[in-house]
């Protein structure tokens, strides 16, 4: 169901002052909309500052739409309903390739790549006092993976899949799984999200906590059964309580725009957002890692047109073709 705070931003969106109630270039759309995932999420809060930015600097109405995360967000792409998402590569690639239960056999094929935003670690919080030592514990525990579209509900099964455990998987919105770790109706929460993420920071306000990492040997099993994955790593003060860097797994995101948009809006969305990488990092931390090179980290998504113009524009060392 679509939130009622995103009905009165689209509402808000057609009331617009003037300079701002049409799109810039007559073949652009009158409205962009972006899906981003829930509210307590990196992607949340990265993608409000986003649309800000670009409403302001684009002369377009851009809508952050609140969603489950990724999937939901290739999906809603496909369709025309959104025409900019964020997905991460792991869930990107198993669309692609129809790889996973969610896609029912489909292939996903109208995303296109625009820029490198950030990688996602997977990190894994228990309350200070809480029995579970490591990961392997997790076995038979209530773990909070968020909502179902999101990129943890998608990988954490596969996790447990590959390290032969089993768990009660509860899924929800970041914020509602938070609150409820603080009061204890789960035993852990497992994030895959930018660094710092949000809904953990908040936690870390109310209780006190650790943070669970994965082993050598747990690392290299996830990376065997899944090669999307990549060595990462949670530097020591990304949260008040982490006082070591902590080794784990993620996948890098991207931000991506439907195929079918004019190629020009996306060279100025992409040379938008790297011109305002401080203004990025004020909106999340993350965005540090929103800068031109960081497009290499991807290896499979096509590039948008309007995406490739710019990097070749500025002669950005291993720029793709689009198609």
């Amino acid at each position: 169901m679509v939130s009622r705070a995103w009905q009165l931003l689209i509402l808000l969106a057609f009331l617009l002052p003037p300079r701002l109630a049409s799109a810039a270039e007559a073949h652009w759309p009158q409205v962009l909309t972006l899906g981003t995932a829930s509210e307590g999420g990196t992607y949340y809060a990265y993608g409000e500052g986003l649309a800000r930015l670009l409403t302001r600097e684009l002369s377009i109405p851009v809508v952050a739409r609140p969603t489950g995360g990724p999937i939901d967000n290739i999906k809603l792409l496909e369709t025309g309903e959104i025409q900019l998402a964020f997905v991460t590569q792991g869930v990107a690639l198993q669309a692609w390739n129809a790889g996973a239960a969610w896609t029912g056999g489909r292939q996903y094929r109208n995303m296109r790549a625009m820029f490198a935003m950030y990688d996602t670690p997977f990190q894994f919080q228990v309350l200070s006092d809480s029995p579970i030592q490591s990961f392997a514990e997790f076995a038979g525990k209530r773990i909070g993976v968020g909502p179902e579209g999101g990129t943890t509900a998608a990988y954490f099964p596969e996790f447990l899949k590959a390290l032969k455990m089993e768990a009660t998987l509860v899924h929800g919105d970041w914020a509602e799984l938070a609150e409820k770790s603080v009061a204890r109706s789960i035993d852990a929460l497992a994030v895959g999200a930018g660094v710092p993420a949000p809904m953990l920071i908040d936690i870390e306000r109310k209780a006190k906590v650790r943070y669970l990492p994965l082993t050598r040997q747990e690392i290299a099993t996830l990376r065997l059964t899944m090669p999307e994955l990549s060595a990462s790593v949670v530097a020591a003060g990304s949260y008040p309580t982490l006082r070591r860097r902590y080794d784990t797994v993620g996948l890098f995101n991207f931000a991506v725009a439907h195929k079918d948009l004019p190629d020009d809006l996306v060279t100025a969305v992409v040379d938008t957002v790297f011109a305002n990488n401080e203004r990025m990092v004020e909106f999340h931390p993350a965005a540090a890692e929103t800068i031109p090179s960081n497009i290499t980290r991807n290896n499979f998504i096509p590039l948008h047109g309007g995406a490739v113009s710019w990097y070749r524009s500025r002669l950005t060392p291993g720029v793709v073709n689009a198609d």
